[in-house]
């Protein structure tokens, strides 16, 4: 990304430097190229004349090593001084883990607020929490696997669009034909179970219903 925005700078900075306009025009087409490119503008010494609009460009070399330098590091502080640093990246990572999981369990699984006041009832929705969670984290794996560049959560939203309805028909002799299906899916999401090597159950078959039952005409 730096490396895309230094080349756009250095091309806009070399049309500027051949076009003529008054100095304050320039300065304002400066400023407009340095708004959008802030994090190489600083590689750039610029000496413009006090007079003109005309200026001079050149790359600042020192401070594009300095950055070169310091890419692809990350740095880690701590108190554990005696541990074995590959120990403290384990546990560094550990701890990401156990931030996501805190996040999901919020978040996607809903665990927070908890309304309920009966002890009984709080384990139950942590344990089905619990439950949904392992789903999650068995559902990155096998993204990981076959799909490397999508997330879980994304692939639920996915997921979301399938929708189970109930369809009640009424007959002529006073009962309800009863028609459980699910939505049809995209072609993208087709394409998706298909990635994931998994197959939607088939469509379950109708029932007659006798008595009182809802009725929702779609």
């Amino acid at each position: 990304m730096r490396k895309r925005q230094l080349k756009w700078l250095w091309k806009r900075l070399r049309e500027l430097a051949a076009t003529e306009v008054p100095r304050e025009e320039m300065l304002m087409k400066l400023g407009a190229a340095r708004a959008r490119a802030p994090t190489t503008w600083r590689l750039v010494d610029i000496e413009m004349d006090n007079e003109s609009a005309m200026f001079i460009y050149t790359l600042n070399r020192q401070k594009v090593r300095r950055i070169r330098r310091w890419e692809g590091r990350y740095l880690l502080r701590t108190n554990l001084t005696e541990n074995d640093p590959a120990l403290l990246w384990q546990y560094y990572f550990q701890l990401v883990a156990a931030e996501e999981a805190s996040k999901s369990l919020k978040g996607d699984m809903a665990i927070r607020p908890v309304f309920h006041q009966e002890e009984r009832r709080i384990e139950a929705r942590i344990f089905i929490a619990f439950l949904a969670y392992c789903l999650h984290i068995t559902l990155q794996r096998r993204l990981h696997a076959l799909a490397p560049g999508l997330t879980a959560r994304s692939t639920l939203e996915k997921f979301a669009a399938i929708q189970m309805i109930d369809v009640h028909l009424p007959t002529t002799d006073g009962r309800e034909l009863l028609l459980t299906r699910y939505t049809q899916s995209e072609p993208e999401l087709r394409l998706l179970i298909q990635q994931l090597k998994l197959q939607l159950p088939p469509q379950r078959p109708p029932r007659i219903a006798t008595g009182s039952v809802p009725r929702h005409l779609l």
